[in-house]
């Protein structure tokens, strides 16, 4: 015992060392919403593209910038289009050296071509010395090339097909790796199947002829092609080898090439998008909601509680440190992430302490009790983590952006709080009865006696209100435009873009942005982001407004008339688009659906029975039909679909499978207990009634903090919070009256169909 204790107690300690010193050390990473960042203003060379497909150019210029700014592991990023042929790129606070390294990868277009050398190059490598009257050959150019060998630069020369046999659309994999001969770094590269044939078919027609491998318009290598290549895999090498740095940078790029140039025009800082005064009330509701739980989790369960609360805090301080250890970057999605696994924190505990109290009823002495409670409470704990956490794994691997930088923050709060919410607390009793110091296990009562509410005795009623309220609500959104993303009121500026509008002031009468948020707010301007740039090439300060299609006349004139002293002047104004692009919004569904999916299939196989997979999956697709439709049907404010919203509806996800699989779990253990002599009906009631104190618990908890954020989060955070208070009620709603009845209808068809097979069984004849 005291050798265990001795080494758990070390690592506890370890752990929370670490992660203090990894928030010293590194500090916490804030995003763009939350800090601010460095701004790049690009310009497309749209010159050689068509008018027709100019708009396809820049959308698929912000995706794929998207993908390489991601590989630099630069979370949440913005990208927007502005105008015809700007991009706008804002990237959250970067060091001076990390700022010139995205420029470049931003800069780099990676157009990539394979030509072939001409077949006497040598000869015409020695008349161009020689002859000075030599021509080129037509149809080829002059390249040159310089490398090294035995420690001195030389300068090779190649003539150069103009026309390239194969380009860099057909790469699907680019990488940096070692040369096994010589250990210098090189750039591999995979090709699709399409591009796989054609390579090999150009290297089997041309063997011991030189191909020149041309990226943006420069010869980075022209190897021998000494047999045909098959198996759509080639190597860019550099005599000398390439700096490691440059190999890397290089293999980004290849794997996501621009079809046309872009150039950096201008370099800002920016202030958070959020406004000091949003991130200042969240801060203060999160505060509050998280007191609000400490609270009641102490006056609830006395000393317990305590235990909880010490989890609790313990949770945030690994979360927190393990984001600064990796340098996570944490956002407003992030945060959503952080409240998720507070709640199921508390979840957690009050789960075991909840199967403590049903122990010791059951006569159990204190120590056998809070053993039996962990064991028999550690299986569906396991289960909501993990379903939360796959969850959190197809959105990293699938999503990006917020989707992803939400996801990171999912897993590592909710390891931490397998760790701190049992390991930990676990530690803790042990400690407190082996010394004496707990006697007993003291605690509230939500029933004094266990209840018998007949729960699916309207299930039917309950089951047909909800769909025909999730009708109307999914009516609703397509009315205002749901079906197009990003194209109608439903959408936000986020998603359907808007107007934008530089504003020039006197810096002597410089107006708080917060000030002038409120102001707006009074005026029915909800949807507005607003920030101060700093040009970093000495330039002064603007304001920078992000605004609603066709509103930025009756901004400016409202701003002009409340603050003259400022004088504001519009120093630019143009349209600019989605800051979420379907792109981006595609990415998420698929990555939701698989994760929908995945949860089905573990709880099925988890449970034994399809039917536990298919409840949960109803489940979880009536809480965000029911959440979306309400946010559409919401008569006021006008609520229209965010970023935060986005975040709010991922945190319902990961959150409302957390009671059905509580509700679950009894059924199938009283199942065991009752050796199968009660029908669905009775068995799902009597389990419903026998967790319904820990649902109440649980979701009371998580509701003190949702209602925090909605009361006291201010406008910006409200629609976040808004679909936060609708989850919370319609996840503890939906594993009764959507989950429960699923299971059962599974059991009566199974019923039915065995009762149908006897009937038309013959039976005996009489005597």
């Amino acid at each position: 015992m005291n050798k265990q204790f001795g080494w758990k107690c070390t690592l506890v300690a370890a752990v929370l060392l670490v992660s203090a010193w990894a928030i010293s050390q590194y500090g916490i990473k804030l995003g763009l919403d939350l800090r601010g960042g460095t701004s790049f203003l690009l310009k497309m060379d749209v010159s050689g593209i068509d008018s027709a497909g100019r708009a396809t150019a820049v959308q698929q210029a912000i995706e794929v910038l998207r993908k390489r700014i991601d590989q630099f592991h630069v979370a949440e990023p913005l990208l927007q289009r502005v105008g015809e042929d700007r991009i706008l790129v804002e990237l959250p606070g970067l060091k001076e050296a990390d700022r010139e390294e995205a420029r470049r990868r931003i800069e780099k277009t990676a157009f990539l071509e394979f030509r072939l050398v001409h077949p006497d190059n040598a000869t015409l490598v020695s008349q161009s010395v020689s002859d000075p009257r030599f021509t080129v050959p037509p149809g080829y150019q002059k390249m040159t090339i310089k490398e090294h060998e035995g420690g001195r630069e030389i300068t090779s020369t190649f003539f150069v097909k103009k026309r390239p046999e194969m380009t860099g659309k057909y790469v699907r994999r680019a990488y940096a790796q070692y040369d096994q001969m010589t250990g210098a770094p090189q750039v591999g590269m995979e090709f699709d199947d399409e591009g796989a044939k054609i390579f090999e078919r150009i290297t089997t027609a041309n063997v011991d002829r030189f191909l020149a491998i041309v990226l943006d318009g420069d010869l980075y290598s022209a190897p021998r092609i000494n047999e045909p290549i098959s198996g759509g895999r080639c190597q860019i090498s550099r005599q000398g080898g390439f700096p490691l740095d440059e190999a890397q940078r290089l293999a980004s790029v290849l794997e996501n090439p621009l079809q046309a140039p872009v150039h950096v025009m201008e370099t800002r800082s920016v202030d958070p998008t959020l406004g000091r005064d949003s991130i200042a009330s969240g801060v203060r509701a999160a505060v509050i909601g998280a007191v609000a739980v400490i609270i009641f989790m102490a006056v609830y369960y006395l000393g317990a509680g305590m235990v909880a609360n010490t989890a609790l805090l313990m949770n945030i301080l690994i979360t927190i440190g393990t984001l600064a250890m990796f340098g996570f970057t944490l956002t407003l999605p992030g945060i959503a992430g952080v409240v998720l696994t507070i709640g199921m924190a508390v979840d957690t505990n009050v789960l075991i302490y909840e199967r403590v109290r049903e122990e010791l009823a059951a006569n159990k002495g204190l120590r056998a009790a809070i053993a039996a409670a962990y064991t028999r409470a550690f299986r569906v704990i396991f289960d909501a983590h993990f379903t939360a956490i796959l969850t959190g794994v197809i959105l990293v691997t699938m999503g990006s952006g917020p989707v992803k930088g939400f996801g990171v923050t999912l897993i590592i709060g909710l390891l931490a709080n397998l760790f701190s919410g049992v390991f930990v607390t676990r530690l803790v009793f042990d400690w407190l009865v082996a010394k004496g110091w707990m006697k007993s296990f003291q605690m509230l009562h939500v029933f004094r006696h266990l209840p018998h509410i007949n729960f699916l005795g309207v299930w039917k009623v309950a089951f047909a209100l909800s769909w025909a309220l999730i009708i109307a609500g999914m009516a609703m959104f397509f009315h205002r435009g749901g079906g197009d993303v990003g194209a109608g009121e439903v959408y936000g500026i986020d998603f359907k873009g808007g107007d934008t509008a530089t504003l020039g002031f006197t810096p002597a009468h410089r107006v708080d942005a917060d000030d002038i948020r409120h102001t707006l707010e009074q005026n029915h301007f909800e949807e507005a982001y607003i920030q101060y740039e700093h040009d970093m090439t000495g330039g002064g300060d603007v304001l920078a407004l992000r605004l609603p299609e066709g509103k930025t006349d009756e901004v400016v004139k409202l701003l002009k008339d409340k603050y003259p002293e400022a004088q504001f002047r519009t120093l630019s104004h143009e349209q600019v688009g989605a800051v979420v692009g379907k792109e981006l919004v595609k990415q998420a569904l698929w990555a939701v659906a698989w994760s929908l999916i995945a949860i089905m299939l573990y709880i099925g196989l988890r449970f034994g029975e399809i039917s536990y997979g298919l409840g949960a999956l109803v489940s979880l697709i009536h809480d965000v039909l029911m959440t979306v439709g309400l946010f559409c049907l919401w008569p006021w404010p006008h609520r229209t679909f965010s970023m935060p919203v986005v975040a709010a509806v991922l945190t319902l996800i990961g959150y409302s499978i957390n009671d059905t699989i509580v509700v679950f779990d009894r059924i199938r253990e009283n199942r065991k207990l009752t050796g199968g002599r009660l029908n669905y009906f009775d068995l799902i009631n009597r389990s419903v009634n026998e967790t319904l104190s820990r649902t109440i618990l649980t979701a009371g908890t998580v509701f003190l903090c949702a209602i925090a954020l909605y009361g006291f989060g201010g406008r910006v955070l409200n629609d976040f919070a808004f679909c936060f208070v609708v989850g919370v009620l319609t996840g503890t709603y939906s594993s009764i009256y959507i989950a429960s009845p699923v299971v059962l209808w599974f059991h009566r068809q199974e019923a039915a169909k065995a009762s149908r097979a006897v009937e038309k069984k013959p039976q005996p004849a009489k005597a």
